[in-house]
């Protein structure tokens, strides 16, 4: 992983930035509607390929589904390869990894993903504005 360090006030944290996607694989697996929503500012926005979702509870909405359609029984995995402060309290992250299948041990190659996630400090609390992603290999 790769970050900008700094001793600016309003400095970012690696390892506080790195909790979010960590929140997000515990909220996956536990396939926590209300766990994954709450990652975002309530205007956030979702963004996966053929899919929009803006706002906290279109995202919690479409979790819902999806939980119970075609990401029942997966897990998700991922890690920042990346970090890149914005400004004060804003932040670009990004991830590599993927939604394991239901019943596969491991990531296939071709579900691999590399995501972009735009981080926001509001009120003490990092929150996610935009995350989208996209295929890995493409």
């Amino acid at each position: 992983m790769t970050t900008e360090t700094t001793t600016a006030p309003g400095a970012v944290d690696p390892a506080e930035i790195a909790a979010l996607p960590k929140r997000m694989i515990e909220a996956w697996a536990a396939h926590d509607t209300d766990a994954f929503a709450e990652l975002f500012h309530e205007d956030g926005t979702l963004i996966l390929p053929g899919r929009y979702h803006q706002g906290r509870e279109a995202i919690r909405s479409f979790m819902a589904a999806a939980f119970q359609g075609p990401y029942q029984g997966t897990r998700v995995i991922g890690q920042p390869i990346e970090i890149k402060p914005l400004g004060p309290g804003a932040v670009a992250l990004i991830t590599e990894g993927g939604v394991i299948p239901a019943g596969a041990d491991t990531l296939p190659d071709e579900a691999a993903i590399r995501a972009s996630w735009i981080l926001v400090k509001r009120d003490g609390q990092w929150r996610l504005a935009v995350y989208q992603n996209c295929p890995r290999n493409s």
